[in-house]
């Protein structure tokens, strides 16, 4: 059966992924005069995955937070770790604001133009430099650290 620590691992890739995606998306959009906002073709396209981020990073960090418990009751603790939770939850939480604001946007049929437009995809990068942060302490813990993760007996 699968355990519980071992699910924020596996989840963490989608939040990276949709919160690049979405960036770049609504960069290569904007400078293309595009507008990502309103119900628009680019409008739901961007709406959706912001949704989809949203909820993404909401349960990773769940399951970040159950799985830096195990290894807490287990003994563990360091400063990457205590970083690598506060960078998610901000991340998760912001995340989830962003979610509803761009749904309530969808929802009125908000235009955002001009320099609006290029601040979206400006906080959307800086969202993604966030998580990259994120990432890589991430990284450290597992790569380096050894956390949650059981290592297999050298075969002979």
């Amino acid at each position: 059966m699968l355990s519980t620590q071992h699910i924020h691992p596996m989840l963490v890739h989608f939040p990276i992924v949709l919160v690049l995606l979405l960036a770049t998306f609504d960069a290569v959009a904007t400078l293309r005069g595009v507008p990502v906002t309103g119900r628009s073709a680019a409008g739901n396209a961007s709406t959706g995955l912001a949704i989809l981020l949203g909820i993404s990073a909401i349960a990773t960090y769940v399951f970040g937070d159950m799985a830096l418990e195990y290894a807490e009751a287990g003994g563990f603790h360091s400063d990457i770790a205590e970083a690598h939770e506060g960078l998610g939850e901000a991340a998760a939480a912001a995340f989830a604001v962003w979610a509803i604001l761009r749904a309530v946007a969808w929802w009125r049929n908000a235009q955002v133009r001009g320099a609006g437009a290029a601040g979206v995809a400006l906080l959307e990068i800086a969202g993604a430099a966030l998580v990259l942060t994120a990432a890589y302490l991430g990284g450290q813990l597992v790569y380096g650290l050894g956390v949650n993760v059981t290592m297999g007996a050298a075969g002979g």
